[in-house]
């Protein structure tokens, strides 16, 4: 067998297209959204090379349409988790051993796929699983996933190349080797992107993968294992399940060969499945890698220097892109005296141009909440502020369920920095503003960073820079992925690593090196050329 060494594409962000009046892309995505709309999708889950349907359903429904049924998804038993398990260790032996320029060609491949002839479906399923406007689907599921992908691949050479010094006579190297089991990937429902990343980034350094999406994104999820198997995947190496998330998860870490979770999700959960598996770590062959990215309550922070427009368009944006269905959305924001009525006008003018509705008509900004839960859960909240003296409402507030679970962007302004909408996660279109004394920058940096259990995002505005020097300073570990004078949303793969520390998760940085490196075991081989034949050091001699 010939040999090379290989040097990959070099990787560069996706362009990001428009959808403008009369573009092609608009014409192809709309026209997908209505074919998939009709299509009424019958959904198995794929276990090694077979399609299984039990005929335990559940249907699904477009979030801003409720009562329209997109089709079924089959769920799993106990059983078939075993199978699952199974068929990802099958597939184990071949897929670890296949060259690592093989593994990149087939991601290489679906990053193509994704560009160019799965663009409109992907971006489609979005818009109608997941309620995302069309800008919104274009840089998740089309442009994100791509970068995720071509990044990743060059991220896997830079590991491969990594290897350490050598003295006189040794050649010393290091091989990565995929974990020794499987991988568990759990994802949510509000990133198309992020699922297909949780279960490729591994699959990509040589493991094999269960792979459990969130119930309210199965309709996106199975046009990403159409993707994974056009772009060539050999079957078992990515097995995808639906169900029980409780049962899937327990029936998982039973198995001596569960080498590692990838996830993204609720913290709460996390935690919980961080507990069992410490519970029960001497079952395990190794010792399995947890990477997680979880909550987060995260904030923008205005100097009194700031230019006013900027922080309420970061405000806009920040909080209410996606409906504030984002971990990273703006969801607390602490505004000076002396520009925060001035800040406060501008959004509530610009809110007033702001539309809502169904994403198949691109003038809307806003759409529906993922399920009833999400919508009973912020509906609440905002009756609470109502009855609250600490707390009002300064624009939107209102909502209806009658064809979508449709909630208008929301502005709460307190008197309390501790009210519970300043510190619980809501995740949805519920921004809360608390004005300071300008005097007291200082002590409410202090606030912003004692205030939260979590640590994802959190951008500062400023002109000075020395405010923005002890800003960086004091808010050092209350964020994970930090912001000056921009909105805390909307990370790029290879120019922003994204994760944060605290309730919000690992740190491990999704979209760099640092993440992939967590789904291998490096292995140490050290070869001497011409071994010693003597035991006796010189410092034995008399």
């Amino acid at each position: 067998m010939a040999h090379s060494i290989s040097q990959v594409p070099y990787p560069s962000n996706e362009p990001i297209l428009a959808y403008a009046p009369g573009s092609n892309e608009k014409k192809e995505v709309l026209e997908m959204y209505s074919q998939l709309y009709h299509s009424n999708m019958d959904i198995p889950m794929r276990i090694g090379d077979q399609d299984i349907r039990t005929g335990d359903t559940a249907s699904m429904h477009p979030p801003h349409d409720h009562k329209h049924s997109l089709g079924t998804y089959h769920k799993a038993s106990s059983k078939h988790i075993d199978q699952a398990i199974e068929a990802s260790l099958n597939a184990k032996h071949a897929w670890s051993q296949m060259p690592w320029e093989s593994r990149a060609s087939i991601f290489l491949k679906a990053a193509e796929l994704v560009a160019g002839p799965y663009r409109a479906k992907i971006n489609a399923a979005t818009m109608l699983a997941q309620s995302k406007t069309i800008h919104q689907a274009e840089i998740d599921a089309a442009c994100e996933y791509i970068d995720f992908l071509r990044f990743n691949v060059a991220f896997m050479q830079e590991i491969y190349e990594s290897q350490p010094e050598n003295g006189p006579g040794i050649w010393n190297r290091l091989s990565y080797r995929p974990l020794e089991g499987f991988v568990y990937a759990v994802s949510p429902f509000n990133f198309t992107a992020i699922a297909g990343n949780l279960c490729a980034s591994a699959a990509m350094m040589g493991n094999t993968v269960v792979w459990k999406p969130s119930d309210h994104q199965i309709f996106s999820a199975q046009v990403l294992m159409e993707l994974f198997k056009e772009a060539g995947l050999p079957d078992g190496v990515i097995n995808m399940v639906f169900g029980d998330p409780e049962m899937i998860t327990n029936k998982v870490l039973e198995s001596p060969d569960f080498a590692g979770i990838h996830y993204t999700g609720s913290t709460e959960v996390f935690r919980g499945i961080w507990g069992k598996i410490g519970t029960q770590i001497a079952r395990y062959k190794s010792y399995p890698r947890i990477v997680g990215e979880t909550g987060g309550k995260d904030f923008i922070v205005a100097h009194p220097s700031a230019n006013t427009q900027e922080v309420a368009t970061g405000i806009i944006r920040g909080a209410f892109e996606f409906q504030g269905q984002k971990c990273s959305a703006a969801s607390r924001v602490y505004l000076p005296e002396s520009i925060a009525k001035e800040v406060i006008e501008f959004v509530k003018a610009e809110l007033e141009t702001v539309k809502m509705g169904s994403p198949e008509d691109f003038e809307n900004f806003v759409t529906a909440v993922i399920h009833r839960g999400a919508f009973d859960r912020l509906t609440n909240a905002i009756e609470q502020v109502r009855k609250d003296s600490e707390a009002e409402i300064i624009a939107g507030g209102n909502y209806d369920d009658s064809v979508g679970y449709f909630i208008q962007p929301t502005v709460v302004r307190t008197s309390n920095p501790q009210y519970t909408t300043m510190t619980k996660e809501l995740f949805g279109p519920l921004v809360t503003l608390y004005v300071y004394p300008d005097k007291e920058w200082t002590q409410t940096l202090k606030l912003v960073d004692g205030t939260s259990e979590y640590a994802l995002t959190g951008a500062v505005y400023s002109q000075d820079r020395y405010a923005l020097e002890e800003a960086l300073n004091t808010l050092e570990n209350a964020a994970g992925n930090f912001y000056i004078n921009d909105k805390p949303t909307g990370a790029v793969v290879g120019q922003q690593p994204f994760g944060g520390a605290r309730g919000s998760g690992t740190n491990d940085k999704a979209g760099s090196a640092s993440n992939l490196l967590r789904w291998v075991s490096p292995r140490l081989i050290k070869e001497t050329f011409v071994p010693a034949k003597d035991y006796r050091y010189p410092f034995l001699g008399k």
